[in-house]
């Protein structure tokens, strides 16, 4: 049954069990309590699979990118590690109509959802590391990071702050991050827009750009910039 997935992989597992468990959503355990074999969710690979990843993209950056800065090799990281490109190579491998969900859930949209998709193909690497060791998972995520950095370095995927500080906002102060225009100048054909982030009551950051949505970026990511200090001077805030 798991031939046809390992064969596309690239990985034959000794127990095919952790393989199965990766698509394993919690929604199905819990309309599915009957089932002892099928107990525990991907959600324990997905945090493994997380920590993987993260250690083995931030080694091949070190490494493959020796003239970088530790800032600009943290942008990288967070480019190729963000949910919508992990997303996107869960669908390189049609990873997505191999989970098993809740029939309330069990839609075309849902099975399509980044986060759905994103948290798969983590569990699926922390199986191939149980399984297999560093390596063999090295080797699996290996030709992502170099199909996906040159579009990163090229400009062609940009670095979605908005995303990624709604995520922070959400986990860290319960709060959506809210953008507001609050300048614009020069002519027509020139113009240059301020915009401000707020989360909750508090400015974040401001950005400056060509467009509402360039100078909305550059708050976003000044927001970012902004919390990691904070958790740098006060690491147990947050």
């Amino acid at each position: 049954m798991l031939e046809d997935l390992q064969e596309k992989l690239g990985v034959q597992f000794a127990n095919e069990g952790l393989l199965a468990r990766a698509f394993i959503h919690r929604s199905f355990i819990h309309e599915h309590p009957e089932r002892g074999g099928e107990r525990e969710s991907n959600e324990r690979l997905e945090f493994l699979g997380d920590a993987v990843l993260n250690f083995l993209t931030a080694s091949w950056l070190y490494n493959r990118f020796p003239e970088h800065t530790e800032g600009e090799l943290t942008h990288l990281r967070a480019a190729l590690v963000r949910t919508n490109t992990l997303a996107r190579f869960s669908r390189e491998l049609d990873l997505g109509v191999r989970i098993k969900i809740s029939r309330g859930e069990d839609t075309l949209i849902a099975r399509n959802r980044p986060a759905l998709l994103a948290d798969v193909f983590e569990a699926v690497l922390g199986a191939i590391f149980l399984d297999q060791g560093l390596e063999a998972a090295k080797v699996f995520v290996t030709p992502f990071l170099e199909r996906h950095v040159e579009a990163v370095l090229s400009g062609a995927a940009e670095i979605d702050y908005r995303t990624r500080l709604q995520e922070q906002a959400q986990s860290t102060f319960n709060y959506t991050p809210a953008y507001r225009m609050i300048g614009v100048a020069g002519p027509d054909h020139e113009r240059e827009f301020t915009m401000e982030v707020l989360i909750g009551d508090v400015r974040h950051g401001i950005g400056v750009g060509p467009s509402k949505q360039i100078a909305a970026q550059a708050a976003a990511r000044a927001a970012l910039e902004q919390i990691q200090q904070q958790r740098e001077i006060s690491p147990d805030a947050g």
